[in-house]
């Protein structure tokens, strides 16, 4: 694990310090850089969870570097929105930053929200991401992605795979790689991924799609078998599960992702002080090993790489949305 972390940190330290050679946004910060007052980092997902975490991983060193005062603000509710409409509202003064995840892209295509995902925000950076998993229980027949596509085929809608719910990132993940596959499984929602996985350990679900950092606990503890990771690489917390391309499933690559905005029009000079700073916060060793411990690998970039991520997840997820005719409930 120290080998990955390290390994991860000087990649963005690498990639951070090749980007100084070709634009200012990433000169090193300094407690001047930043001339605003108090910041408010609003997470509209509540206490504990890795985006509570990640907000406030970042409020900590933000206020220490520019000796201002960071809070973070849980807004919970309604899928996200509420803590979105915070901020959307907010005034465009890079003092209200918004942790966003997955609902960021998908919501639009569920919901009549009270605000333009396109226009009311400004990215300032991707933060990280975490591959989605698909996983069985330990007494399942299902030994591998062939197992399930082989038993899927011969009897369509008669798997059952759990969610958290119509709309939710498990079940798009899952809808995804049933169009991929060309099979048809039953969707069976719960309210969230814990009570999900605790059937699903327990045998009365077949199968799920869920986060690594939700998993993991019950792979480790021999309740969930893995079949493969929806990622480019293996990840170093299941070195023996293969990807999605490796089972034949080759683009199939599906991540809870983290990252922070900002209201619309908020200048452009203020964004970028935002963004070298938490560039460099994310090669700290202190986020390097929050970040692994969870599952989570940090990115970084400019913002244009938060705009042009944002952008080809809405068009994944209304194309999924649409052509399966999901609604949220």
């Amino acid at each position: 694990m120290v080998t990955e972390i390290s390994r991860s940190r000087r990649a963005l330290t690498l990639a951070v310090g090749a980007a100084a050679l070709t634009g200012p946004w990433i000169a090193p910060a300094r407690a001047s850089d930043y001339l605003g007052g108090p910041l408010r980092i609003v997470v509209p997902y509540p206490a504990g969870g890795f985006n509570d975490t990640l907000g406030r991983l970042i409020a900590k060193q933000l206020s220490a570097a520019w000796k201002v005062s960071a809070v973070v603000d849980n807004k919970p509710g309604a899928g996200t929105v509420i803590g979105t409409q915070a901020v959307a509202t907010a005034p465009a003064d890079g003092q209200t930053l918004l942790v966003i995840q997955f609902p960021f892209a998908s919501n639009p295509w569920l919901y009549k929200l009270p605000y333009d995902t396109e226009r009311a925000f400004a990215p300032v950076i991707l933060a990280g991401r975490s591959p989605m998993v698909l996983v069985t229980h330990a007494g399942s027949p299902y030994r591998s992605v062939a197992d399930v596509l082989t038993a899927a085929r011969a009897s369509p809608d008669k798997i059952n795979y759990g969610t958290s719910g119509a709309g939710s990132s498990n079940h798009l993940a899952m809808v995804l790689f049933e169009s991929q596959a060309g099979v048809r499984m039953n969707p069976v929602p719960y309210k969230g991924s814990a009570p999900l996985m605790t059937d699903l350990s327990g045998g009365h679900v077949g199968l799920a799609v869920d986060l690594l950092p939700q998993v993991l606990p019950f792979i480790q503890a021999g309740k969930a078998r893995a079949l493969a990771i929806a990622s480019q690489r293996r990840s170093p917390l299941l070195p023996d599960v293969p990807t999605a391309a490796e089972v034949g499933l080759p683009g199939y690559e599906v991540s809870s992702w983290h990252g922070f905005v900002v209201p619309a029009g908020t200048p452009q000079p203020v964004i970028d002080k935002l963004n070298r700073e938490i560039n460099r916060i994310l090669s700290t060793e202190e986020v390097q090993r929050a970040f692994a411990a969870q599952g989570v690998t940090p990115d970084g970039g400019s913002p244009a790489v938060l705009r042009d991520f944002i952008a080809s997840q809405m068009t994944l997820w209304k194309r999924v949305i649409e052509q399966h005719g999901i609604k949220a409930e």
